[in-house]
């Protein structure tokens, strides 16, 4: 396969990988109606994405609705700092409503009024719930008209501190329908955290619960949530709580009534309904609201670049940045990711198991699946709550056929071995969050998948509102590990230090050339940080702040954030290909690598692993960790220091806290801000384990 572009972004030749035991096609099957069915088709489609994308994204834009066409180009922009200020620009002059062309579209023109839009299922079995697109537009309506009752409009900032429940869902699409921007806060942040996001977002309302279950644990999110406005009221005028933790109710001819039988468990924690905390001044009931409001309400008609949401994600400077996206770009390019990375069809089910606190919630559970009219299941619960197998029980009872979940997720499982359920309805799997080590790769493809579905590897970012490196199902011939190729309209390249190309195989800074319609196109009142953080070090380039290779076939392996690079000796290494190589021992279900300063390397390697169940550690084991590194990537990489982990520090969204492990490492008790940590005992187990580690 011949490329005309300069850097080859497609492999010439396909060959075995050296690093690989093989290479794995893509299903004949599920080539015969894909929307992508070969590697030549995929090149022919990246071409035109990237020679005409004017052409490109009309096509895609013509299959939404628009109150008024554009008037200016697709896509506008400039990356150089030098050259002015950094904007983004698509379809500018066009007018359309991110809700109408998600719900009203499929409702009222496309007759999927009945088509089942999420499955819910709750925290344990028994709570369950089915929602068509007609009862999602009744419910999201409602909810626009009580928030407008309350004086939210548009350009108006709604915070929301939600479980994965279906009022998460109606919350956001209301928000979009009236002009309103939402702020989603992950409803495992502390209110430490919530208070700093709705402070910097200046919302006026906030919505959240009573209190959530997360496998046995309750969470208490009112008394959370005004431990947070104690430190904002100025701002909030309303707190809308959800009934949940109690008693869970579906109110009106839209839905049908849910009892759910909690309230043993919630009792004796010394938690009813009636102990729920209240200001009656501020707080209202989220039924008790919506009882009498009105099931219509008018889209409101936005501008092509007004703002759909802000999402915090972690900065460099521990202040959260405010990613704002704007409605028309992120409109076609969610949907046109999920429609072809999932190859998605009419009869599937989807199921993201993300929450939606985070960037893959939005694109992937929210926005990129209803604008495909796609039907999803929405879970609340955990893997391993109250079973080891409620993954694939779920999958089973469902006949879920596309599957997105995180390598943490599969390794977590991985410990359990799959549970006998049936999986046949399975025909793609996905991963997201973070680069997938190949003993994970390969035990998902052939656990789960049973060896006959691919495994999408997604690279993206809460900036790029999609996927930005992807292999397509149907099209793609995968490497376990690999995040494959870009996808259409994205252009990568790898940089050295000095901002120099680097072709052919290389290792070095991941960055874009141009913008594609998803791109973020700022933080929240801070233009100044977002050209400083994403455009100031290469002038000209998107910096992602990762670390990427591209092998002699083109493929491009993520290595891990830069900051989670390390140089030893002179050398560049990646803390991923280690922690890969760890995790291939039998004994290990998980590792992490960071660096530890060295009066001769500059940095060494310090690394954590956690073993599987009844694995002794040993300094025989030791030494072997230590020989397979050795073997797998070379003598440089080497470990000092390896300690034995029995859990890793996590956020609740199950993110390794790297950060603290540096410091761990470094014997460092200043360990900064711990509110997102899931178990913060871990960290003291850890430091009571290192003195051996470091003896």
């Amino acid at each position: 396969i011949r490329c005309c572009r300069p850097v080859c972004i497609c492999p010439s030749t396909m060959v075995v990988p050296e690093t690989q035991d093989k290479m794995y096609y893509p299903p004949e099957d599920l080539q015969r109606d894909a929307h992508v069915p070969d590697f030549n088709s995929y090149l022919a489609l990246y071409r035109k994405s990237l020679d005409n994308p004017e052409a490109f994204w009309k096509d895609i834009a013509d299959e939404f609705f628009w109150k008024k066409p554009a008037t200016g180009p697709m896509l506008q922009y400039n990356f150089d700092v030098t050259k002015g200020s950094i904007y983004v620009k698509c379809m500018e002059g066009a007018k359309t409503n991110m809700c109408y062309n998600v719900l009203d579209r499929h409702v009222r023109e496309g007759n999927l009024g009945d088509k089942v839009a999420y499955y819910w299922e709750g925290n344990s079995p028994d709570r369950h719930e089915t929602i068509t697109y007609r009862q999602l537009l009744s419910q999201v309506c409602r909810c626009a008209n009580v928030l407008k009752q309350m004086g939210v409009k548009k350009g108006d900032r709604v915070s929301i501190y939600l479980p994965m429940i279906p009022e998460l869902v109606y919350t956001m699409l209301a928000c979009a329908r009236i002009g309103a921007i939402h702020s989603v806060v992950f409803a495992g942040f502390s209110s430490e955290s919530l208070c700093e996001r709705i402070m910097d977002a200046q919302s006026s309302v906030l919505v959240t619960a009573d209190g959530v279950f997360r496998g046995e644990k309750l969470i208490n999110l009112k008394q959370i949530a005004d431990e947070a406005l104690q430190k904002c009221r100025e701002n909030v005028t309303k707190c809308v709580v959800v009934k949940h933790h109690v008693l869970r109710t579906r109110s009106g001819a839209a839905c049908n009534k849910l009892q759910v039988n909690h309230a043993r468990t919630t009792l004796s924690a010394g938690l009813p309904e009636e102990n729920t905390p209240w200001d009656a001044e501020y707080d209202v009931w989220w039924d008790e609201a919506m009882t009498d409001s009105p099931e219509e309400c008018e889209p409101e008609w936005l501008d092509a670049e007004d703002p759909l949401f802000i999402l915090y994600t972690s900065g460099s400077t521990g202040k959260p940045k405010g990613v704002l996206h704007a409605v028309a770009g992120y409109l076609l390019y969610t949907s046109l990711t999920f429609k072809y990375v999932f190859d998605h069809h009419h009869d599937d089910v989807f199921w993201c198991t993300a929450d939606i606190g985070w960037i893959t919630g939005h694109s992937y559970i929210t926005y990129g699946p209803l604008a495909n009219g796609a039907t999803s299941v929405l879970f609340e619960g955990i893997p391993v709550h109250p079973h080891v197998g409620r993954f694939w029980e779920i999958i089973e009872k469902y006949r879920v056929s596309k599957f997105y979940t995180a390598p943490t997720a599969i390794r977590l499982l991985m410990k359990y071995g799959r549970e006998p359920y049936d999986l046949s309805s399975l025909r793609i799997l996905g991963t997201v969050g973070e680069p997938i080590n190949p003993e994970a790769w390969q035990w998902y493809h052939e656990a789960v998948g049973q060896g006959r579905c691919p495994v999408v590897d997604t690279f993206w970012q809460t900036e790029t509102g999609g996927h930005v490196l992807a292999p397509l199902p149907a099209a793609t011939p995968l490497k376990p590990g690999s995040a494959t190729f870009p996808f259409f309209g994205v252009e990568p390249t790898i940089l050295n230090e000095h901002g120099e190309e680097l072709e052919g195989e290389a290792e070095g800074y991941l960055v874009f050339r141009r913008p594609w319609p998803g791109i973020m196109r700022s933080v929240y009142r801070n233009h100044e940080r977002f050209e400083n953080t994403y455009f100031k070090k290469f002038p000209g380039f998107y910096v992602t702040g990762d670390g990427c290779r591209r092998d002699k076939d083109g493929y491009y392996w993520i290595t891990g954030r830069i900051d989670d690079m390390l140089n030893v000796s002179g050398h560049l290494m990646s803390t991923a290909e280690v922690e890969a190589a760890l995790a291939q021992h039998p004994s290990v279900a998980e590792a992490a690598a960071v660096s530890r300063p060295h009066t001769v390397k500059g940095e060494c390697l310090y690394c954590f692993v956690t073993l599987k169940d009844s694995r002794e550690f040993n300094r025989t084991l030791e030494e072997e960790l230590k020989r397979l590194v050795r073997e797998k990537i070379g003598p440089i990489a080497t470990p000092d220091f390896i300690q034995n982990a029995p859990a890793l520090p996590k956020t609740r969204s199950g993110k390794i806290m790297r950060r603290i492990l540096r410091q761990i490492a470094r014997n460092d008790h200043d360990l900064g801000d711990l509110s997102t940590l899931a178990d913060p005992k871990v960290v003291e187990v850890l430091f009571s384990q290192r003195r051996e580690a470091a003896a």
